[in-house]
């Protein structure tokens, strides 16, 4: 007769037990910097631990893991949440690196989400996962009690809902974590929060690049020449400081401007900045064989300087004919370019009606302006990007694109709206389509949301 195996005992140290998890947090700071390790250590002195700096600076690792330690000690009473820009940037940037077994070993196995849901499981806990995109996110947060709140990039979160966040943490002991890149001096987290620290009960700390001694050095040569200008000092000198002068100091018409083209690989977009009484601007973007993005064609309508304007219908019309009778380079005698996507301007919603009444599929244009602003310079920078000489509006519009001053010195980052039509239309095409060419480009940077 075969004998039962031996009862195990109730007793037994599970994977979740927090003997175990105690253990594994052990392993993991034997991982990370001394500088790291004294970050999150000091954290659980202070309601309010802010980690700043550069890009891939360790930073938000160091975070998580004060994070993980402070979920594993938390009051039972109150919520639990994490707050970011959208829900998908709280997946990318923390659910998935927390899921990751090479960053945080065994523990990934207790990090439990389905894409797309509001909340996940984190070391047993429920934890609630906000999109704060705008000022609404804050009705999500009013009226709840909170014993644990992370921040992801404070300074892209609308600081009414930073302090509705601040004002739920009411359970003794609560606690928020923040990380964030670097902004200008005016920002309001700097000025009312982190050079209040003495006044607060909030501990910070300034994380560079160096501070992650995981960093590939190739890596970081590279990110280091890909952040230029504004972005180089926020994101990579760990600077807070005022977006001031051109906008795309990396542009050097000497060498981008191009009077011949190489292969192009794929149309990618054709990017409309619509205007009626401003002028109309549509740009052609391409992927070169030499894995460049190229502007190659260009067609504007200026009514002032034609003293006429078109109506919706003859804007349409004139494109398509325009894309029919283009001469696709390097092919002679070949006419007729047709571009993946046709991206169009988001205020310009009367004409996207009419595309799709003549029969186009047109895009909504991402208007994130920091980010194609961002992605436009580090591609220059890269030396990845080209203009051809086809595209004299866009080339005699980017020098002058500057900072507006006035709004720099109240902490926000916006260029003067003047004489940005070409620019505009460029900027739809390359940051939408970003998803297409990025993995063949070979741009490090970190994208905006």
């Amino acid at each position: 007769m075969s004998r039962r195996p031996p009862r195990r005992s109730s007793t037994r140290v599970t994977e979740r037990s927090p003997q175990v998890r105690a253990a594994h947090l052990d392993a993991l700071l034997k991982t990370v910097s001394e500088k790291q390790i004294r970050s999150i250590v000091e954290s659980a002195r202070g309601r309010l631990s802010i980690w700043a700096g550069a890009v891939r600076s360790g930073k938000t690792i160091a975070s998580l893991l004060a994070f993980l330690i402070a979920l594993s000690a938390a009051p039972n009473h109150g919520l639990v949440v994490i707050v970011g820009k959208t829900l998908q940037t709280i997946e990318r940037n923390l659910v998935e690196p927390l899921q990751d077994f090479a960053l945080f070993g065994p523990l990934a196995r207790l990090v439990h989400h389905t894409t797309g849901a509001n909340t996940a499981v984190i070391l047993g806990r429920t934890v609630h996962l906000i999109g704060a995109n705008d000022v609404k996110a804050e009705s999500k947060i009013r009226g709840m009690t909170a014993c644990l709140a992370y921040v992801d990039e404070a300074t892209v979160i609308p600081e009414s809902v930073w302090r509705m966040l601040l004002s739920r943490l009411s359970v003794p002991g609560a606690r928020l974590l923040a990380t964030t890149n670097p902004d200008g001096p005016a920002h309001w987290l700097r000025r009312d929060f982190l050079l209040r620290a003495g006044e607060l009960d909030l501990m910070s700390w300034q994380f560079t690049l160096d501070d992650n001694p995981a960093l590939d050095p190739a890596y970081v040569r590279a990110l280091r020449a890909e952040y230029v200008g504004l972005w180089h000092r926020r994101f990579i000198l760990g600077e807070w400081c005022l977006a001031e002068g051109a906008v795309y100091e990396a542009w050097d018409p000497d060498r981008m401007v191009v009077t011949d083209l190489p292969a192009i690989v794929r149309w990618l977009a054709l990017g409309i900045d619509h205007g009626s009484t401003n002028p109309f601007a549509a740009l052609l973007l391409g992927l070169g064989a030499d894995h460049r993005l190229y502007l190659t064609h260009e067609w504007r309508w200026d009514s002032k300087h034609r003293r006429r304007s078109l109506s919706d219908v003859e804007y349409s019309r004139e494109l398509r004919s325009w894309l029919t009778n283009l001469e696709v380079p390097g092919a002679p005698g070949l006419r007729g370019i047709h571009p993946e996507y046709v991206v169009v301007d988001p205020s310009a919603k009367p004409f996207r009606v009419q595309l799709h009444h003549d029969g186009w599929s047109p895009h909504l244009a991402d208007n994130n302006v920091l980010g194609r602003i961002r992605l436009l310079s580090s591609l220059m920078a890269a030396d990845k990007f080209r203009v051809h000489q086809r595209c004299p509006g866009w080339i005699n519009e980017a020098p002058g694109y500057s900072w507006d001053p006035d709004k720099a010195a109240k902490g926000e980052d916006a260029p003067i709206k003047s004489d940005d039509h070409s620019l505009d239309g460029s900027g739809y095409a390359v940051y939408t389509t970003r998803a297409l060419w990025r993995p063949l480009v070979q741009l490090h940077l970190e994208l905006a949301a």
